[in-house]
């Protein structure tokens, strides 16, 4: 589930475009008056969907992009708040990925400094869902408007990036971003030069950070089950990319090990059965849904080598990953 919030812009956008949102917006089963108060709920399926009837329905390629620059960094609620009385951007934005588990499940959000360039990442995590390219590409459009927000209106980033095809008009990206953009990457994402992350905020409030903080500490403690889903989106994320133990994973939490390791117990659980459980649920759709060796899945799940992967799906499966492949084909 996540908050309206950053989808707010929806009914406008189809106005602006020449159809009715009460007319438009029921034929996916969606009420407009889910948009009267952007804490409203919707699960990530229906708004992928609903953004991408839209699309379809007004001809208009681009419309999750038009609707995420409608939104910034009020969007996120006390969250945003307390992103803005930060003391720095970078202070700002770490808090938002720190966070951004109580606004939205389905996909997680990182900010990685690689020497003097930063990168703000959005991630999918659900590549079934309809309507995931105009998510995307409206989340950039969002996480533009964000560190702009922040940095103010001589911010420019160093490219943004697409994680679909590059779409046969880019005019409405160009007039937006003006910027060199990148289709076909592995990640939309916003990259910008490091230093930005120094940027003073000029409305630091120390008072009013520390209440908002202690609305979303206990927001936060009613939602523990979120914090697991965090840890769950964080670890689908890094997984493949190697970068997956504890200690890299409660630096993305902003939080150190030891906190980490508290909090995953007192919920009953451990970062290594976690970590276990989506190394599992990884290897089970490699292996029904890709052609790849059992050794490059093993490799690419943090194993030396095939037989230390082949022992650890025995001991979740009872069988072999090459039995289970075999079984799952024979059902299909």
């Amino acid at each position: 589930m996540l908050r309206i919030g950053a989808t707010m812009g929806v009914p406008e956008v189809l106005r602006s475009l020449g159809h009715d949102p009460a007319l438009v917006l029921p034929e996916v089963g969606i009420d407009l008056e889910l948009f009267d108060n952007p804490n409203n709920l919707i699960s990530f399926t229906a708004r992928g969907q609903m953004i991408a009837h839209c699309a379809n329905r007004t001809g208009c390629p681009h419309f999750g992009l038009l609707v995420g620059e409608q939104s910034g960094l009020a969007s996120f609620g006390m969250v945003g708040l307390l992103a803005r009385y930060s003391q720095t951007a970078g202070d700002a934005l770490r808090s938002l990925v720190r966070f951004m588990h109580l606004h939205v499940r389905g996909a997680t959000t990182t900010l990685a400094v690689d020497s003097d360039l930063a990168v703000l990442e959005y991630q999918i995590y659900h590549p079934r869902v309809p309507g995931n390219n105009q998510v995307g590409q409206g989340a950039v459009a969002v996480a533009f408007n964000v560190i702009r927000d922040l940095c103010g209106s001589d911010w420019l980033p160093v490219e943004v990036r697409f994680a679909h095809s590059r779409p046969e008009d880019i005019a409405p990206y160009r007039q937006f971003f003006r910027v060199p953009l990148r289709f076909d990457t592995e990640q939309y994402a916003v990259v910008f030069s490091a230093s930005w992350l120094n940027r003073s905020l000029p409305d630091t409030s120390t008072e009013l950070r520390q209440l908002l903080q202690q609305e979303i500490d206990k927001l936060e403690a009613q939602q523990e089950n979120g914090f697991l889903d965090h840890v769950r989106s964080l670890l689908r994320t890094t997984l493949v990319t190697g970068h997956a133990s504890a200690d890299q994973v409660a630096e993305l939490l902003l939080m150190h090990r030891r906190t980490l390791n508290r909090r995953l117990n007192t919920l009953g659980t451990s970062f290594r059965e976690l970590k276990d459980e989506i190394r599992f649920e990884t290897a089970r759709q490699l292996l029904e849904d890709t052609t790849m060796e059992i050794i490059e899945i093993a490799l690419l799940l943090g194993y030396s080598n095939a037989s230390a992967f082949t022992r650890a799906f025995r001991h979740w499966s009872s069988v072999t990953p090459a039995k289970w492949r075999a079984m799952t084909r024979r059902e299909e």
